[in-house]
C-alpha cells in the first residue's frame, strides 16, 4: 500500500510538534510524527493535529513540517572521463 501511496506523489512527511504540558503549562514537549502524506495541503498530518486538539489535553504551540519524495526520477550526469580497466 505505501508503494502505490507513492507512485500517487504521497511524500514522507515528518512533523515537530510542540505542546504545553497539561500539568506545567510553562514547559514545551516535543512529539515527532512521521506519516505519507500528500504536499503541500497536508491532509493525513491535518486530520491527526484535529484529532489532537479534539481529544489531548496539551494545547499545541507549534508545528514544523518537512516532506521529501521517497520515489523521484533517476538523475543521469555526463562526468567527462574514461576510464580503461586492463
Amino acid at each position: 500500500m505505501t508503494l502505490s501511496k507513492q507512485l500517487r506523489n504521497y511524500r514522507l512527511t515528518t512533523a515537530e510538534i510542540l505542546y504545553h504540558m497539561p500539568d506545567h503549562p510553562g514547559v514545551l514537549q516535543s512529539f515527532i510524527w512521521q506519516d505519507l502524506d500528500l504536499a503541500p495541503r497536508f491532509p493525513v498530518l491535518r486530520r491527526f493535529l484535529e484529532f489532537w486538539h479534539r481529544e489531548l489535553e496539551g494545547p499545541l504551540h507549534s508545528v514544523r513540517v518537512a516532506s521529501a519524495g521517497l520515489i523521484t526520477p533517476a538523475e543521469l550526469r555526463h562526468c567527462g572521463h574514461l576510464l580503461h580497466l586492463n
